[in-house]
């Protein structure tokens, strides 16, 4: 299989890829974040990267057999009160959309934050001619983490969401917040940007999660993002995929 990964990030896509057991032939991926690339290279050397999504084209790359990418969600998000669609960044989904076309894979997968709007999440489900999937990481991890998956995979039955009973905090400023459904609150990549963002493990500022605890709760492997200093980890799980619930969606694959 040739895959291709748009906004690739820390390469989730192929720790996904590799839980699932789908084997790869060759996997693009475009990203232009150094640090992104710096920890992919040191995980997956043979990663073939290509640059900037807007200047990658179909007809440069073999077949591809699966297309996935999670572009920026900032203008889309819920707690911003961007442009939508328009936004600087957000607009990128539309070089993913080119894509698509250009290379007519067999599958595709898209993920991206719930959008502020239904008319925006509407305006996606037409663009990709089909439905968006939401999905909670909490199903397979203690962790708040809604997202939207537009896929043409079959996706495997979904398990039961666990009754979680974890206690996390965060620290607003000038008091502590536990967060009453018993998971972690959605980890962002503003936990790069200062201690008050990470998630506590109790009421003490002190006491925030560690960047191995972090990539517990994105399910990434201990370690992974290790070459890069604390405050870059942060920034990229936020950023990242939950891993369990992108490879559940790759499962489908193997029917």
């Amino acid at each position: 299989m040739n895959v291709l990964s748009l906004f690739d990030g820390m390469s989730c896509g192929q720790i996904a890829l590799e839980r699932a057991g789908i084997k790869v032939e060759n996997y693009f991926a475009s990203e232009i974040d150094k640090y992104a690339i710096q920890v992919t290279k040191h995980n997956y050397p043979n990663t073939k990267h290509i640059g900037d999504v807007t200047k990658v084209k179909g007809v440069d790359l073999p077949k591809i057999d699966l297309l996935i990418g999670g572009s920026p969600c900032q203008e889309l998000s819920c707690l911003k009160n961007g442009n939508g669609l328009q936004g600087e960044k957000s607009k990128l989904l539309f070089e993913y959309v080119r894509l698509l076309k250009e290379c007519k894979p067999k599958y595709f997968m898209l993920e991206n934050v719930i959008p502020r709007k239904k008319e925006w999440e509407n305006e996606i489900n037409e663009m990709l001619r089909v439905k968006g999937v939401h999905i909670n990481s909490d199903l397979f991890v203690a962790q708040n983490r809604p997202r939207i998956y537009w896929t043409n995979i079959v996706i495997p039955t979904l398990p039961l969401r666990p009754d979680w009973n974890e206690k996390y905090f965060q620290f607003r400023r000038t008091y502590y917040r536990e967060n009453k459904s018993g998971v972690c609150p959605c980890l962002t990549a503003n936990m790069g940007t200062g201690g008050h963002n990470v998630p506590l493990k109790s009421a003490d500022k002190k006491d925030k999660l560690s960047p191995i605890e972090v990539e517990g709760l994105q399910t990434v492997p201990q370690d992974y993002t290790s070459p890069v200093s604390n405050s870059r980890r942060y920034q990229m799980l936020g950023n990242g995929w939950t891993v369990d619930v992108v490879a559940h969606i790759f499962k489908g694959l193997l029917k």
